[in-house]
């Protein structure tokens, strides 16, 4: 018996999902990489990044095979295209993961390194927020995704702040100086992996319910974060 296009669909979701879960997991691995200057761990993130490049181009072709064999309406061709966006931003975790896994290799070679304490902070909330962000994902939550947006704003403070931290560290050395850059670099890896949450809490939302948040729901929601903080 041939296979419906909503078991397809189903199978895609796993997929989705299952990619979600390495690109997390290359991320977690790259930030204790990074403050335990792991070459080993490190290592093993850039390798793994060919894996999750393969499945995104795995994912992609079946996305589009789908659309051409089936040519789906709907919630059945809104899931599809919103997968594809979504499938190309877990793509683009992994790519940062492996990133801040390059910058570790340099800081090793540059000896023992000033954390700053927003660096530690973003190497803390990044990953949970990409957890929550499984959830809102697999479960397809609008609830889940809207508290991940809501972490955003945190994240781009943190970075802010680490500008100015990463400037405090450096001393008159060259080698200060370029581990200073190098650790900044590796805060800003992070707060794009949160943009990246972001942006896939909103398509998780528009999967589940059809309403677009880009604008004015991400604006409410940031406002919401900023009161319950006061």
């Amino acid at each position: 018996m041939a296979t419906s296009l909503v078991g397809y669909i189903a199978g895609l979701k796993e997929q989705i999902v299952g990619e979600a879960a390495a690109a997390v997991g290359m991320l977690e691995t790259a930030v204790e990489a990074l403050f335990q200057l792991d070459a080993e761990r490190a290592a093993w993130v850039m390798k793994r990044d060919d894996e999750v490049d393969r499945e995104e181009v795995r994912i992609e072709e079946e996305c589009f095979r789908l659309l051409a064999l089936f040519q789906p309406v709907a919630r059945d061709f809104r899931t599809i295209a919103t997968l594809l966006r979504v499938n190309a931003d877990l793509e683009r975790v992994g790519d940062h993961a492996t990133s801040i896994a390059k910058q570790t290799l340099k800081l090793r070679e540059l000896g023992a390194v000033r954390w700053p304490i927003s660096l530690q902070e973003l190497g803390q909330r990044v990953p949970i927020q990409c957890h929550q962000l499984l959830r809102a994902l697999a479960e397809e939550s609008v609830d889940a995704a809207r508290s991940v947006m809501m972490r955003d704003r945190a994240i781009d403070s943190l970075d802010r702040r680490l500008f100015e931290e990463s400037v405090d560290v450096m001393s008159e050395s060259r080698q200060s100086k370029c581990a200073g850059l190098r650790v900044y670099r590796c805060g800003r890896e992070l707060e794009r992996v949160g943009d990246l949450m972001t942006s896939i809490a909103e398509d998780v939302i528009y999967l589940a319910s059809g309403a677009i948040v880009r604008h004015d729901e991400k604006k409410r929601l940031k406002q919401q974060a900023i009161e319950q903080r006061m």
